[in-house]
């Protein structure tokens, strides 16, 4: 006689892998007011006591999968900042740059909201830190860019942000349906190359 659901048991290799992708699932379909640990367990096929083996309550499950986000968000500027034909040429890197993060932003809409909200979550010290990986591969390539002389000098965290702020509002209207999602790469090309040429350093007139 089957057991019951409260006291199936534990039968998982990698429990916490299968918990987070049924959580990603939720969040895509329901949004992350509406997940919950039961639910997880049950759509995973496991004992509602089960996901705290990893997760101690609801919020925890949140702050993984936003860690996991930006784990991914960083291998995908990567790869972006590392192949292809452009892979030396730096206009291009950024392009390639702001390009995937332009792609992961609107493929991943409830995750990147998630992943936003929760690096500022108090007590999110693993969020935080995986966002930073992530990004930093981004003030890299800015401080690159003014080491060669293409971007002006100053802080490269604010002349990354002038970048970042563009490109996130172009999402967000991708996201919320304002623009059609067949316009983001051609505004995603005109905003790096309004970019480029507005942080272009002024020419030496002495």
């Amino acid at each position: 006689m089957p057991e019951p659901a409260g006291h199936r048991p534990y039968h998982h290799g990698n429990l916490r892998t299968a918990l987070l992708d049924a959580a990603e699932r939720s969040l895509r379909a329901h949004g992350a007011d509406q997940l919950s640990l039961r639910d997880l367990a049950r759509e995973v096929g496991v004992s509602h006591a089960a996901p705290r083996r990893h997760f101690a309550d609801r919020q925890a499950v949140l702050d993984a999968l936003a860690e996991t986000g930006f784990v991914r968000l960083g291998a995908a500027l990567r790869a972006a900042l590392t192949t292809g034909e452009g892979e030396h040429d730096f206009p291009t890197r950024v392009r390639n740059a702001v390009s995937a993060y332009a792609h992961f932003a609107t493929e991943n809409a409830a995750l990147c909201e998630l992943m936003n909200t929760s690096k500022h979550h108090p007590g999110a010290t693993p969020v935080t830190r995986a966002a930073a990986t992530a990004f930093g591969q981004m003030i890299n390539l800015i401080e690159e860019g003014q080491e060669r002389g293409e971007l002006e000098q100053g802080d490269p965290e604010q002349v990354g942000l002038v970048l970042y702020a563009t490109v996130q509002g172009i999402t967000a209207m991708v996201n919320s349906g304002a623009i059609g999602k067949e316009q983001l790469d051609g505004l995603v090309d005109t905003a790096v190359s309004q970019f480029l040429r507005g942080a272009r350093p002024l020419p030496d007139r002495r």
